[in-house]
């Protein structure tokens, strides 16, 4: 009966930290983040969470884009409406590593898993009809083009294939 009890407990336990680890590409920008802050440590702030606050503030100064979105959500800027910033301190001070880090940011505010990088697309190499539309519209934007008329996806395609000569070209020509 005990064994059986145990038994059923741990499986229980397994599954509940299945569901609640974090998966392989989900909190990139919160783990890459925390790994890039927790180099610039020194020794000695690393073990006071007074300092790593300070440091982390400091940090989030020279943020773009992502991260500063990140840096935004645990109040590391100074317009940022809130702070969890112990829950970033006090887990680098035990040694924490950046995944298990986020995982317990995740609890306090799930934003913080939501932000993700945004994929560079090769426009060279890569097969335009496995992409998205949306992956689509976004090349489009990135060379300031429009698609005007553009329905379906075969659409978006055609575009990108008239002005990818124009793009491929300056793109060359750059390097």
């Amino acid at each position: 009966m005990n064994n059986s009890v145990l038994l059923t407990l741990s499986i229980v336990i397994g599954l509940i930290y299945t569901v609640i680890a974090l998966k392989n590409d989900e909190c990139e920008v919160c783990i890459n983040t925390v790994e890039r802050f927790v180099n610039t440590l020194s020794e000695d702030v690393k073990i006071d969470t007074k300092k790593i606050e300070a440091a982390f503030k400091e940090f989030c100064k020279g943020t773009k884009s992502k991260e500063n979105r990140f840096c935004y959500y645990l109040g590391g800027l100074e317009e940022s409406a809130t702070g969890i910033l112990s829950e970033l301190s006090k887990p680098i001070s035990w040694s924490m590593p950046a995944n298990k880090i986020c995982e317990k940011l995740k609890k306090k505010d799930s934003q913080i898993c939501d932000l993700r990088y945004e994929k560079q697309i090769d426009i060279n190499t890569v097969d335009l009809k496995k992409l998205k539309v949306r992956d689509l519209r976004k090349i489009l934007s990135d060379w300031d083009e429009t698609c005007d008329g553009c329905i379906e996806k075969t659409d978006f395609i055609k575009r990108i294939e008239e002005l990818k000569p124009k793009y491929s070209h300056s793109a060359k020509s750059e390097l």
